[in-house]
């Protein structure tokens, strides 16, 4: 070999070339680590309607270790992903100081019955909520039908006075409405919201013009539907009832197309399912 100069430039160019690399690198590696490039500013962005400054303060002092150029942007971004609210976040350095975040926030839609909130994505999500919300039951796998219903359900009843209080999906994959006034209603397993529409396009006509409460609503008919007075609640006056296109009067609790009767509301039997299964609640039913 020492008698082979060719081998041994070569030799010498290649030591020589690797020493310069890794005095680079080291070079490098001290000045990206030296405390003269500090992240100075944290901005957050979007829609913040939950996420505040004090969760923000927390996570920086906690979780944001090192300068702009050796912060672990993946550890960031996870640690701003664990606050309740926070749905998706992207985060980048911007030069020469600043950590940009974006924040987009769950948007709640409803209850997933005790166990967690629903998003507008039909998503589960856990945190606290003091608004109003619809209550959702189903099975597991059923969240996000449960959602997307719930929107096509709610413009049904867009030009009346009735809102939707509980949603429930029962184990055998059928719907069940009770709205804010106490009215249940039973949409069946097929057909719900062609059900839902013919009811409501007769409702002010009839059931809001009965002068009661009416407590159950049973749509399952192939050409009308079903409703249940109180057992207390005073005769009813003639009423109108659109029935397969047509307009047919009714006289007092006589049965034409809606039918009154005193029985006890109809029991769903619902097993009890593992979580994040909702059953629904024997108050509802």
């Amino acid at each position: 070999m020492w008698d082979k100069p060719t081998l041994l430039n070569w030799t010498a160019n290649l030591l020589f070339a690797i020493s310069v690399v890794v005095m680079l690198y080291a070079t490098l590696y001290v000045v990206v680590h030296l405390p003269i490039f500090p992240l100075r500013e944290v901005n957050v962005e979007g829609q913040l309607n939950h996420v505040n400054r004090e969760q923000v303060k927390l996570i920086v002092a906690k979780h944001l270790k090192g300068n702009f150029f050796t912060l672990d942007l993946i550890k960031t971004r996870d640690a701003f992903e664990k606050l309740p609210w926070a749905r998706n976040v992207s985060v980048r350095r911007r030069w020469p100081d600043t950590l940009e975040v974006v924040v987009e926030e769950h948007q709640a839609l409803a209850r997933w019955g005790t166990i967690a909130l629903v998003n507008t994505h039909g998503e589960l999500f856990h945190a606290a909520s003091s608004s109003e919300l619809p209550m959702f039951y189903g099975p597991g796998d059923g969240v996000m039908e449960v959602a997307a219903n719930f929107i096509e359900f709610s413009k049904a009843f867009e030009n009346t006075n009735l809102e939707i209080a509980n949603l429930a999906l029962t184990p055998r994959r059928a719907w069940q409405i009770t709205t804010t006034n106490g009215m249940v209603m039973e949409l069946g397993r097929v057909e719900m919201l062609p059900r839902l529409k013919k009811f409501v396009n007769v409702y002010s006509n009839t059931i809001a013009a009965l002068n009661m409460k009416v407590t159950y609503a049973d749509l399952r008919y192939p050409n009308g539907f079903a409703v249940r007075r109180p057992v207390n609640a005073k005769p009813v006056e003639d009423v109108l009832v659109e029935e397969a296109g047509s307009t047919k009067k009714l006289a007092k609790d006589k049965t034409s197309g809606i039918k009154l009767n005193t029985t006890k509301a109809l029991g769903v039997s619902v097993p009890k399912k593992v979580v994040p299964s909702v059953d629904i609640p024997r108050s509802i039913i």
